[in-house]
């Protein structure tokens, strides 16, 4: 579960699942899984009562566009709020984007999505709905390029060779302490206030956007929390490493959460 720094201030068989055959997805209030070619997504409810994570793996005319978001506030409202983010996101894809489209033109769509969805959260965080936030993280691929944008601490990770390459950095308060040397590493992970977010769609916008070159047998990784909370950042290089496939990856990382995660678990993978 999400907290804002500024509102502080199992298995895949026991499940019954729906199928949308046109998009490739099956999902019920617990789960949600999205196949493509290069790219898979699982959000799985965890160990909460419902499930607050919203995933998109969307294939766009020359590209891919993949998302995680995971919803905070009361009364259901968290997940009402990253379905808002990624539909936006979805939405402002499909209607603008052409193929071809420049790197700094994608830039300006993916910063334009996050900022849509920030203003409609904020126009329907009303009632019980009061003080609803998504973190977002977003992923454009194409042509052996990523460009990522991210609000909250969701993060996109860059694998190569077993290692991690490059990672987002969170909008947090314990990354904010990392920042300053106030606590190590190792420490953040485990912290008490490692749920306190800076930065959410719909709370404080703010949106930080990374351009990363691709080789040949990288996997781009985004999850929420549930996953890289609590599960070791090598363990989940070691597992990425030995995945054939985006699908096996994907399974790989849900399984080792769920018997530690205290959250929605959500792992999207991108593998050529």
């Amino acid at each position: 579960m999400r907290i804002s720094f500024n509102l502080l201030s199992e298995k895949f068989g026991d499940l019954i699942r729906k199928r949308d055959v046109t998009q490739n997805i099956e999902l019920d209030g617990e789960y949600r899984e999205i196949k493509t070619d290069n790219a898979h997504g699982i959000s799985h409810i965890g160990a909460r009562n419902n499930n607050e994570d919203t995933l998109l793996i969307l294939k766009l005319p020359d590209a891919y566009l993949l998302a995680v978001a995971d919803g905070l506030g009361g009364h259901n409202a968290g997940e009402v709020a990253s379905q808002i983010a990624v539909d936006t996101l979805k939405e402002v894809f499909e209607r603008e984007y052409t193929k071809g489209m420049s790197e700094g033109e994608v830039k300006t769509l993916l910063r334009k999505a996050h900022e849509l969805a920030h203003r409609r959260i904020k126009e329907n965080a009303v009632g019980e709905r009061e003080g609803m936030g998504t973190t977002l993280v977003t992923a454009f691929v194409r042509d052996g390029k990523t460009i990522i944008a991210n609000t909250g601490d969701s993060r996109a990770y860059l694998l190569r060779g077993g290692k991690i390459a490059a990672k987002t950095k969170d909008h947090s308060f314990v990354q904010e302490m990392l920042d300053r040397g106030e606590i190590m590493e190792e420490e953040a992970r485990r912290h008490p206030l490692r749920n306190i977010i800076t930065k959410a769609l719909g709370i404080d916008f703010g949106v930080d956007l990374y351009g990363w070159e691709l080789r040949e047998r990288d996997v781009l990784l985004l999850s929420t929390d549930g996953l890289h909370d609590y599960v070791d950042e090598g363990r989940i290089a070691e597992i990425v490493s030995q995945g054939k496939s985006s699908e096996e990856i994907v399974r790989r990382l849900i399984e080792e959460a769920l018997p530690v995660t205290k959250d929605n678990v959500t792992v999207v993978v991108w593998k050529e």
